[in-house]
């Protein structure tokens, strides 16, 4: 007869269905009782090495939790309502819901959470692409899911992150090439005659982001000293239906009764992006002569005036939606002569707008500087 084996120790088998089992004991399962693991295979060397694999795992601290049945929809759908909306911003959770519902569910949502592969990460990127999504968009689903997958690993549900192991999409570096002096002066000499005409001079001359430039209030500015503080980024508006019952049957965003689900602005994205920008005469001058016109529209829209202290706002005094403000960049540029470009690439040319603008180029590198914090 066998000598018995200590409780606890590892064993392999026999069974009377002819196939090999094996079964570890991985540690204590949260209701104090043993963490028994079972593996079954047909021939005696592969659960020998299944065996081998998880004590191995056991004994370097990698155990991936019992009675795990997530399926990676499961952990995407919990982990970003659950883990990612309550702390990152209301921008930053936008990007990782359409991640995660419009490309990685319906790409690899039924593999079971530690059955998922690096393979099966590269297949779906070069799937996305194959199916028109440009490398951005691939690149930003695996950094959704490699963030994903780091805090299924954190809180043990899984013992390695494949998406870690996986090879990335290759991004393309576009390069950027700023505004001519002359493309310059035409988006000015065009800017002038709208309508928030400051908008656009302020933002290329100063490298705004687009979110910066709308989150900016009139107490986020001192004239007197000559200083802009950047604090807010505009959010883009979300709706949701206000019609009731009955549907209008329209998009949230076109309903005649939508409300708004977010606020108007948030924090900027990074601590670097809250600073003080000094501001040249020049500017100060342009900001001066816009605020005297908004005055004028505050008393020309009479109670239809929504007062928010926003520096660009319509024409009742709501914050500029991001949207609007992109199409009005593109009527300008096209208005202006120009060739097509990004409004976010527009603010490499910020050091040309200053020039333009009278400033020394003394003057436009110290507002070009790197920013301070504050």
């Amino acid at each position: 007869m066998g000598t018995r084996k200590p409780n606890g120790a590892s064993s392999i088998y026999k069974g009377r269905d002819g196939k090999w089992h094996g079964r570890v004991t991985m540690g204590v399962r949260d209701d104090g009782k043993p963490d028994r693991r079972h593996v079954e295979r047909k021939t005696e060397a592969e659960v020998t090495r299944e065996v081998r694999k998880l004590e191995r795992e056991r004994d370097s601290g990698r155990v991936r939790k019992a009675g795990s049945s997530w399926t990676v929809e499961k952990w995407l759908t919990y982990w970003v309502e659950n883990i990612a909306a309550p702390s990152v911003k209301a921008n930053t959770t936008a990007g990782y819901r359409v991640a995660v519902n419009v490309h990685l569910i319906p790409g690899i949502g039924a593999h079971r959470l530690e059955k998922l592969t690096p393979e099966h990460i590269e297949k779906l990127t070069q799937k996305m692409q194959k199916n028109g999504s440009k490398p951005a968009t691939a690149h930003q689903a695996f950094r959704t899911l490699r963030t994903a997958l780091n805090e299924a690993m954190r809180r043990g549900h899984l013992t390695q992150n494949p998406a870690s192991l996986a090879k990335s999409p290759r991004l393309t570096v576009i390069e950027v090439e700023p505004y001519s002096v002359a493309e310059v002066q035409r988006i000015l000499e065009a800017a002038g005659d709208r309508r928030n005409s400051a908008r656009w001079a302020i933002a290329l001359a100063l490298g705004l982001r687009q979110g910066e430039a709308l989150g900016l209030k009139w107490d986020h500015l001192d004239l007197d000293k000559q200083a802009l503080r950047v604090r807010r980024n505009r959010l883009r508006p979300k709706y949701e239906h206000g019609c009731g019952g009955k549907p209008c049957g329209k998009k949230a965003g076109y309903c005649s009764q939508r409300k708004q689900t977010n606020d108007d602005t948030d924090d900027t994205k990074s601590a670097a992006g809250r600073r003080v920008i000094g501001l040249p005469a020049s500017v100060v001058q342009l900001l001066l002569e816009h605020k005297e016109v908004q005055g004028t529209e505050r008393r020309r829209a009479a109670q239809l005036w929504q007062e928010g202290g926003w520096v660009f706002a319509s024409p009742t005094g709501r914050p500029l939606n991001p949207n609007t403000d992109y199409h009005e960049w593109k009527r300008l540029i096209k208005d202006a002569g120009v060739r097509d470009g990004r409004l976010h690439d527009a603010r490499h040319t910020a050091a040309t707008v200053l020039m333009l603008l009278g400033i020394q180029e003394r003057a436009a590198m110290d507002v070009m500087a790197e920013p301070k914090q504050s």
